[in-house]
């Protein structure tokens, strides 16, 4: 999908650690808290595939088991650099830990499967 877009992506990667409180209850209702692990800035072409990325992660830290993206749009042809993405992969951390905002971003499990996420903040 970046490269659709009409500037250059850095791509923004948080890793989480989900824990349910219920785990009895269905997957489609639980309830628990998420836990920022670890972050990276990426262009996208650094990354070959979502398998790739999982088995990168994983050499880094295994206990995620959540991944949050975002992007970072560039200007005038230009990417933003790793420097343009801290504040913002700052931010993400902030929004997992308190809930706030995480709708705004996309999330998947390690298996690739899209993930809904809602707050009760």
């Amino acid at each position: 999908m970046t490269k659709n877009q009409s500037n250059p992506q850095r791509l923004l990667l948080l890793f989480a650690n989900a824990e349910s409180v219920n785990p009895k209850k269905s997957k489609k209702h639980q309830k628990g808290t998420i836990s920022p692990v670890m972050c990276v800035d990426k262009l996208p072409e650094e990354i070959a595939s979502f398998s790739d990325l999982v088995e990168e992660a994983d050499n880094i830290n295994k206990t995620w088991n959540f991944i949050f993206i975002a992007s970072l749009s560039g200007e005038e042809g230009q990417a933003p650099s790793s420097n343009d993405a801290e504040q913002f992969l700052n931010k993400m951390a902030n929004d997992v830990e308190t809930g706030n905002g995480v709708g705004r971003y996309v999330v998947f499990d390690r298996k690739e499967s899209p993930i809904e996420i809602e707050s009760n903040i």
